[in-house]
């Protein structure tokens, strides 16, 4: 068998070889991961349990040019937190996701970052994307939910990504298996355990 496939690939033109290694290796290429999530934290807050980490990554060419010329994209981050179990499928505890959107208008010559109600605007898209790429205090468990509990471990895992679903429909046929288009990370996970919180202490007895 080994022997066949030699000479066939011998045999075969050189444009058809280097068609098919293009499309073998392609579609790798197109999906590999361009972000990079680092010191994911849970943390204690005031009203539950937070989430930080850091986003390392940038804006191709194209994405950038889309962003100065009015096109709106849309990041997604996702966490999920998961609690394995040894006689079924791990039980997923926690599924949190919240959207940026980066924009510039054209009028103010500045750039918008808006998630939820909070809308903040920037001179450079330098200093947006700087902000989106540090998470910071990011409620993902409330206060009082039992969904979990301090001290048990669980599985937790986050990414984000360019949501094309969300860009003009031109934009979307056009973003398709194209590298330029595709900006996100793999699922970052880590063993997490939950911080109880520190009992008050007690008021010294007056003397």
């Amino acid at each position: 068998m080994m022997v066949s496939i030699t000479a066939f690939s011998k045999s075969m033109p050189e444009r058809l070889r280097h068609w098919l290694l293009l499309m073998v290796f392609v579609p790798v290429l197109a999906w590999t991961a361009e972000i990079d999530v680092t010191n994911p934290q849970i943390l204690l807050g005031d009203d539950g349990y937070v989430l930080s980490a850091d986003f390392r990554f940038e804006l191709s060419p194209r994405l950038e040019e889309a962003v100065n010329k009015g096109v709106v994209l849309y990041f997604v981050t996702d966490f999920e937190m998961t609690r394995a179990r040894w006689y079924w499928l791990d039980e997923k505890m926690v599924s949190r996701s919240q959207t940026y959107s980066l924009s510039y208008h054209a009028l103010t010559r500045q750039y918008r970052l808006s998630t939820g109600g909070l809308h903040q605007s920037f001179q450079s898209l330098t200093e947006a994307l700087a902000v989106m790429s540090r998470l910071r205090n990011w409620a993902v468990i409330d206060k009082g939910d039992k969904v979990a509990r301090p001290g048990e471990p669980y599985q937790a895992a986050l990414r984000l990504r360019l949501d094309i679903t969300q860009l003009p429909r031109p934009f979307q046929i056009s973003a398709l298996g194209n590298k330029e288009w595709s900006l996100g990370s793999d699922w970052k996970t880590w063993q997490a355990t939950l911080p109880a919180a520190t009992p008050l202490a007690a008021p010294a007895e007056a003397r």
